[in-house]
């Protein structure tokens, strides 16, 4: 069965999260995003378990209304790189947090910070049989290429067990199969949403072929056992992560890496730091000059958030004014779920909406949106050409395809 996942997200009990990052709430949020297996988040934290456990059907299943959720934590190690572990049971969980406790404070932050490097991490994942990966590996901020230049530096002798890795905003599938090494990973594309709504909780996420939406339907995807597997990835541009391009941290000034390099990583605008965006610092990794995919590798189906789309085409400052939200609300009355809007509903149906919502949806769909890259912690925006604004109504292709065909 093909089911829509985000493996990374957060609880209330993180730090800087929406207090509705709530299970309910996120079960709701999800389905209508057309997703169907969320990850908890947060495990660790001993009033989220209580939450977790709340919900829990038995000691493996946990599920609301629609949405089944897959028991998760991101710990954060000594060295401040990002590890995503994906969990058998609730049982496990509490397992997991009785090993950790001695190194950390579980009550102190949803994601724990733990005095334990990526390979001692990865040894007790193993212990508990958990999946492990790196998040977000290549953000200049606690990732793996962050503060390593490798996989075996990270995870030493438990590099082999490391199963995935998760790509991050700023990065797709064309930037990580520059690196040979991660060429044996199954790719995942997340969230690490800290607010359920629209534009955050799976604005990327994987459909993933499994024989049930159960950690060991997950697990053999993650392998690619039986035949199992990621079918494809969906996410931002990476032009559109805040950490895209390299660039002043205070100010936002882009810079080309030979330009920091002159600078010492001090902007000749403001004085503040230059961050090295992830383009950069791929192309410092990579071992390809061009993208060479293995033959598991599935499509990467670039993504933008409906909302964000609607808010550009009406001209709005932020997705919660009433124009914004009564045309993703008619939307999704109509439609079911925001990926059936952007991906399959026919354009011609949409004569309820402002023609600008319409014609910018067809934009995005043709890839005539104009992406301005993000870069040191500002997201990437998008921009409608003046000539696709302008239109009464766009005329969409006949032979339209929809992304779901892959």
């Amino acid at each position: 069965m093909l089911i829509n996942a985000d493996l990374h997200l957060h609880s209330k009990y993180s730090m800087a999260c929406s207090n509705k990052m709530e299970l309910p709430v996120m079960a709701e949020e999800a389905a209508k995003k057309g997703v169907d297996l969320v990850a908890t988040g947060d495990c660790t934290h001993p009033l989220w378990l209580k939450e977790i456990k709340k919900a829990s059907i038995d000691d493996e299943t946990i599920a609301i209304g629609k949405t089944n959720f897959i028991v998760t934590t991101e710990i954060e190690d000594s060295s401040r790189v990002h590890h995503l572990l994906l969990l058998p049971s609730i049982s496990k969980a509490e397992e997991l947090a009785e090993r950790i406790s001695k190194y950390c404070n579980l009550e102190a932050d949803g994601r724990p910070t733990v005095r334990l490097n990526g390979c001692e991490i990865a040894e007790i994942a193993k212990d508990i049989e958990a999946l492990i990966g790196p998040c977000h590996a290549f953000t200049p901020w606690t990732a793996l290429y962050a503060y390593h230049d490798s996989l075996k530096s990270c995870y030493g002798d438990m590099t082999d067990y490391i199963s995935f890795l998760e790509l991050g905003l700023s990065a797709d599938t064309d930037y990580a199969d520059r690196i040979e090494e991660l060429h044996r990973l199954t790719f995942l594309s997340n969230s690490d949403a800290h607010s359920p709504w629209s534009n955050k909780l799976a604005r990327e996420f994987n459909q993933i072929n499994v024989p049930e939406p159960s950690f060991e339907g997950l697990r053999k995807a993650i392998l690619r056992e039986e035949g199992y597997g990621v079918t494809y990835n969906a996410g931002f541009y990476p032009q559109e992560g805040k950490y895209n391009e390299s660039a002043c941290i205070k100010c936002y000034t882009h810079y080309s890496l030979e330009q920091c390099q002159e600078l010492k990583w001090k902007c000749s605008n403001c004085g503040g730091l230059i961050k090295k965006g992830v383009k950069d610092r791929v192309n410092e990794l990579a071992n390809f000059d061009t993208p060479k995919h293995p033959q598991h590798r599935p499509p990467y189906i670039h993504l933008m958030p409906l909302s964000e789309i609607i808010m550009t085409a009406l001209g709005h400052a932020s997705i919660n004014t009433k124009g914004v939200q009564t045309a993703w609300i008619g939307l999704m009355e109509r439609y079911g779920n925001e990926l059936n809007v952007l991906l399959n509903a026919e354009i011609g149906e949409m004569d309820f909406l402002d023609k600008r919502v319409s014609n910018a949806i067809l934009a995005f769909r043709e890839k005539k949106l104009i992406i301005h890259p993000g870069g040191g912690g500002q997201y990437g925006h998008i921009e409608i050409p003046k000539e696709t604004a302008d239109k009464e109504e766009i005329t969409p292709k006949k032979s339209q395809r929809s992304l779901f065909d892959f």
